[in-house]
């Protein structure tokens, strides 16, 4: 039983670590909204064609970003906590881990236009827009409110005050 308590607990501390990523890291929440503006397009309408295995590519290529991104932060606060100090080591450590995440997102990006690039898709979507100009009401609603929560939804300035 103590098994299972640990493996729920564990579970526990992971998505404590989500929700932290989620509240405190910017960058992390313009990667969910990218993804999320991504996948809605992909299952709102049926303008793109995405075979199972183009669809597990861009869900693999999507994790890489939200996992390295997790795991420099992870690096960031570490080296933070280990040294107070300016060092070049440390220095070189979040550089390093900063540039993976750079890698991990512009491979993500290239592995998105590669399988998405489908411009009568789009010529569909924008005729879509076209025929329901409410639509881009709620378009443009929907960005104010991602940009609000890029920019607002921070808990690291309350942590600072």
């Amino acid at each position: 039983m103590d098994g299972v308590k640990s493996l729920f607990r564990s579970f526990g501390y992971a998505f404590k670590g989500i929700f932290w990523m989620v509240t405190h890291e910017r960058n992390f929440r313009v990667h969910i909204t990218c993804l999320a503006y991504m996948f809605y397009y992909l299952f709102r309408y049926d303008f793109f064609t995405v075979t199972r295995t183009e669809l597990a590519v861009l869900l693999l290529a999507c994790g890489l970003v939200l996992g390295g991104e997790m795991l420099n932060s992870g690096v960031e606060k570490a080296d933070d906590a280990a040294c107070k100090e300016r060092n070049d080591f440390v220095r070189i450590s979040k550089d390093v881990s900063a540039g993976a995440v750079l890698v991990f997102t512009i491979f993500a990006v290239l592995c998105g236009v590669s399988i998405l690039w489908q411009p009568q898709a789009f010529e569909m979507l924008f005729l879509h827009y076209k025929e329901n100009p409410l639509n881009i009401l709620w378009f443009v609603l929907s960005v104010v409110g991602f940009t609000l929560f890029i920019f607002k939804f921070d808990f690291n300035k309350k942590d600072k005050k």
